[in-house]
């Protein structure tokens, strides 16, 4: 039995014009070699817990309180910077901290109020979680929320005081799991009582007073007035 051999293709094209197409297709095989590991990243990222975006938030701000005095306060604000813009989704609150109001922003205003936001959000934090006193943080549960959200029910155990009962809201967003509101004491919305202050400021004087409201607020707390020490 006669094997039939077929001509190889481009057999006879130049060894240039071959070498040339040999690295087009290992650059093609490359970019979708690396296009897969990023996707795969990116919905490992995604697939994160709830109850873990918490936990590792709960670290970073566990290690700020114990090093509190020595960091000062421009110390724990640089520090939670980063953890905090990882963990909540800052934008989505500063949105949803004007309720219908946002709608009337112009775009510029809109940047603005997003940053101005966020900085005071670090910064209540910062300014709160200001004393080591051998505080320990646990998350005690998770649970379904309303719309899509979870909740992770955390408690900051201290042994001079009573614990303190702080629960997480998530949303799921494209970069995976988000806090946009913490629960005081389980039931108290912290971002419904943002909401609140406000609009009411932003109705009765306008946006302009509502940021310098805000910048205020945030240079009280660098100044360490107008805090509530955590326990």
């Amino acid at each position: 039995m006669t094997w039939a051999h077929s001509a190889a293709p481009d057999s006879g094209a130049p060894l240039a014009t071959r070498a040339g197409r040999t690295l087009a297709l290992k650059r093609m095989v490359t970019s979708v070699v690396l296009a897969g590991i990023l996707r795969a990243a990116l919905a490992a990222a995604a697939d994160t817990s709830a109850r873990s975006v918490v936990e590792r938030f709960d670290e970073v701000l566990l290690d700020v309180l114990k090093r509190a005095d020595s960091l000062g306060y421009r110390g724990r604000f640089d520090r939670l910077a980063p953890a905090m813009a990882d963990a909540f989704d800052l934008g989505y609150m500063a949105e949803r901290s004007l309720g219908g109001q946002w709608q009337k922003l112009s775009e510029a205003e809109r940047v603005g109020w997003r940053e101005l936001f966020g900085q005071f959000t670090i910064a209540n934090y910062a300014a709160n979680f200001d004393h080591w006193a051998n505080q320990a943080f646990a998350v005690t549960g998770e649970e379904p929320g309303p719309s899509d959200t979870t909740l992770v029910r955390t408690k900051i155990k201290s042994p001079s005081h009573e614990d303190v009962d702080l629960t997480y809201r998530l949303r799921h967003t494209d970069t995976g799991w988000k806090i946009f509101d913490v629960y005081l004491k389980g039931t108290v919305s912290e971002l419904a009582l943002r909401r609140a202050d406000y609009t009411a400021v932003l109705e009765r004087d306008g946006f302009a007073s509502l940021e310098s409201n805000v910048r205020a607020r945030i240079d009280d707390l660098a100044a360490g007035r107008g805090k509530h020490p955590v326990p």
